[in-house]
């Protein structure tokens, strides 16, 4: 029976869901090997898949793919625009613009090797999928709920922070309500010609929604302090924001291979420990009550557990050997697997079993009067 309920439909708590995104990321940060990150991709894209429900920031997955996409296009014509000659393999030769003195260093155009292309595209792909791995996050949790697991010291910031999260979902679901009125319209036309009768309504209703949200919050007290002492409130920002940096000094020293060791775990401990003072201190001085709140389950702890996994057996392997990893430019190597990343990869697969189910409009109680589809006017016109 426990089993059987373990696997009912449910909304998972938003924190397990970018807790195993960031670990993806982290994994995706230590390798420009272009296999893993088509690993990574693929993981992230079928976990999205199989368990992402209907609602309307679930859409919003596409458009990271697009935006990835973009940037790795984007970083191959950086390096074609401003040199990418470095290399024994000279794909082809643009017409080089002279440059005054001030400017040496500085190449436009040029020869291009297939070197400094490769080179482009890998850490485009490495960025890419980094940006992918926080969409999966944005498409599998429900930001709304991201609320509930703010702490009470950073309501006001978290408020922030889940208003900014939600607006990808929130513009994904517009375009979708636009196009869909439009259909049941009659309304025709692709490509550029759709595009001035989609984006006009899309940022009408995106503005209205954000007005509205932010209404809805104002009258609900959120982002008032109440009755606190100056020195509280000082030192309470102080100590969360020093822990703050010190938390990002720390991730950057784990993500980046060069850094000193200073700067990798001790700070990052150093940082959540002072952060960690800081929000109990200010938490005191906030009392909200939480309507159902999400608690955590064996599912969250697992689909947590694997996205850290995947970005610690990475981390583990970039120090065992890290040769697989960055694959040779000069000379050229094609990319190779090792046993220890690639599980470290597939470590991240686990919650496309692990996460029950998401919620969908036909799982709740049936409605007494049978729904009919929805016929455009046009369909309606044809009939008749």
């Amino acid at each position: 029976m426990a089993a059987l309920s373990a696997r009912l439909p449910r909304t998972l708590h938003p924190g397990a869901w970018w807790l195993w995104a960031l670990g993806l990321a982290t994994a995706a940060s230590r390798t420009t090997n272009p296999l893993l990150l088509a690993m990574i991709l693929a993981v992230a894209g079928f976990v999205v898949v199989r368990r992402r429900g209907d609602a309307p920031w679930a859409m919003a997955f596409r458009m990271y793919l697009l935006l990835g996409g973009f940037i790795i296009a984007a970083r191959l014509v950086f390096r074609v625009i401003f040199g990418g000659g470095q290399g024994d393999h000279i794909l082809f030769t643009l017409p080089q613009i002279p440059l005054p003195q001030w400017a040496a260093g500085i190449r436009l155009f040029g020869p291009v090797a297939l070197e400094q292309l490769l080179g482009g595209f890998y850490d485009g792909l490495r960025l890419a999928t980094m940006l992918t791995c926080l969409g999966a996050a944005n498409a599998l949790a429900n930001p709304k709920r991201m609320l509930k697991a703010v702490p009470n010291a950073l309501y006001e910031v978290g408020t922030a922070v889940v208003v900014a999260l939600s607006v990808a979902p929130q513009l994904v679901e517009s375009v979708l309500r636009v196009r869909r009125a439009r259909r049941l319209r009659g309304g025709g036309g692709r490509g550029m010609r759709s595009l001035r009768a989609i984006v006009i309504p899309v940022l009408a209703d995106a503005l209205d929604r954000s007005l509205a949200l932010a209404a809805a919050m104002d009258s609900r007290g959120y982002g008032r302090t109440g009755d606190v002492p100056r020195g509280t409130r000082l030192l309470t920002g102080i100590l969360v924001v020093t822990g703050m940096i010190g938390v990002c000094a720390g991730g950057y020293g784990l993500l980046d291979g060069s850094a000193p060791r200073y700067l990798g775990v001790p700070m990052l401990v150093a940082g959540l420990a002072v952060a960690t003072v800081g929000m109990l201190l200010g938490g005191r001085r906030v009392r909200r009550s939480v309507y159902r709140p999400d608690r955590w389950r064996i599912a969250e702890h697992g689909v947590a557990a694997s996205g850290l996994a995947a970005g610690a057996l990475l981390y583990l392997s970039g120090s065992v050997d890290p040769g697989d990893l960055y694959p040779t430019l000069s000379p050229l190597s094609w990319p190779e697997l090792s046993p220890l990343p690639t599980l470290a990869v597939l470590a991240g697969l686990l919650p496309a079993w692990l996460a029950p189910p998401a919620p969908t409009g036909t799982d709740g109680p049936p409605s007494p009067i049978p729904r009919q589809p929805a016929v455009s006017a046009r369909t309606a016109a044809e009939a008749h």
